[in-house]
């Protein structure tokens, strides 16, 4: 039998977005553990805020919408404000009743300023990861570093000479052949922190900048993020900066990266910080290795190289789902506050797998 189409809609509904959500969704054991990472944060929200004044958007309520970006793969903090009119999950997770009203874009992103100027995306990343350290989900002694670039919010026409003003015309800039340009002499109009980079030989340059990111080597977890720009050397600076800040260097640790890392001031400064550096042996007829058979022996060696290539699929993630292939702020500050962001989503989707139920 055909049933009839009722164009009338009910006066009376009895119902929350907690009901809409399935028992078994694994959105509510991520729910559960940003709950209580941002409970570690409350004393520094506490200070962030005057006790009089008008109420803003809760600070809690700001993290957990850009996680909500980074794990729906929605492309705006604009269209995020408008699926939260009508989006059951969103408001689930974000502890919003049926006739809470959603945030205006603009105030929105007003707010997310004051999370930068606190570093409180970094701050959220250090509870969750503290959180997996008490549930033993992360190595203490063995680690891998590796980097990627990030596309800048700039297109390449606004990579022009450092001296020349910008008249706001993007397109009467198109024609750069016989040109030569670099960053020594040119500069993006639009954000001026991106470099031309290329991520190897034959490929085109891009303006981009350098993203960076520490691993533990047990259940491929983030330690921690860097966003630097685009040089020859970021690599290896961002990863000892990663080190001396991220990893209790008192304790015998190793380090696995490529071949990129294979360069004696990097093994060098490794080593003395009591890191063990696993780096993939770059050999070629005009150089050696900086490491030797001393190394390589050692089977943790072979299972530090095989363990690294995990990075990869975190920066597949980030790019992908999280999408982070393209950055969508300007400027190095706020282009790693949302790198953060979207390395804690993934550590919280990581670890909803692996704690137990």
């Amino acid at each position: 039998m055909r049933g009839k189409r009722e164009t009338q809609s009910s006066m009376l509904m009895l119902m929350s977005p907690e009901e809409m959500v399935p028992r078994d969704h694994p959105i509510r054991r991520i729910k559960k553990l940003a709950d209580d990472a941002l409970r570690d944060l409350s004393p520094v929200f506490d200070q962030m805020y005057a006790s009089v004044g008008r109420p803003s958007i809760p600070p809690e309520t700001l993290l957990k919408s850009l996680l909500l970006i980074a794990l729906n793969s929605v492309r705006s903090e604009r269209q995020f404000c408008e699926r939260l009119r009508y989006d059951m999950l969103f408001r689930w997770f974000l502890d919003m009743s049926m006739v809470d009203e959603a945030f205006d874009a603009s105030t929105f992103s007003r707010n997310r300023d004051r999370l930068l100027e606190h570093e409180v995306a970094h701050r959220f990343l250090q509870a969750v990861v503290g959180r997996a350290k008490k549930s033993r989900l992360m190595s203490t002694d063995h680690f891998s570093v590796d980097g990627t670039l990030i596309e800048a919010w700039a297109s390449i026409k606004s990579f022009r000479p450092k001296e020349e003003e910008d008249r706001g015309d993007g397109n009467a800039w198109g024609d750069f052949r016989g040109q030569k340009r670099s960053n020594e002499t040119h500069e993006s109009k639009t954000d001026p922190e991106a470099k031309l980079a290329r991520k190897g030989g034959g490929r085109e340059a891009r303006l981009a900048f350098s993203h960076h990111a520490l691993m533990e080597n047990r259940n491929g977890l983030i330690v921690d993020v860097k966003l630097a720009p685009a040089r020859g050397d970021a690599e290896t600076t961002a990863a000892l900066e990663l080190l001396v800040d991220a990893v209790p260097t008192s304790n015998q640790i190793t380090l696995g990266a490529d071949k990129a890392y294979d360069t004696r001031g990097f093994v060098q400064q490794c080593r003395e910080l009591n890191v063990t550096p696993h780096v993939a042996q770059n050999q070629h007829a005009r150089r050696s290795s900086a490491i030797d058979a001393r190394t390589t022996r050692h089977p943790g060696y072979a299972v530090s190289q095989r363990v690294r290539r995990r990075i990869e699929s975190i920066f597949g993630w980030m790019k992908t789902v999280g999408g982070f292939r393209r950055t969508r702020y300007r400027g190095v500050a706020c282009s790693e506050h949302y790198a953060q962001i979207v390395a804690a989503a993934y550590n919280l989707l990581r670890m909803g797998k692996l704690m137990p139920a």
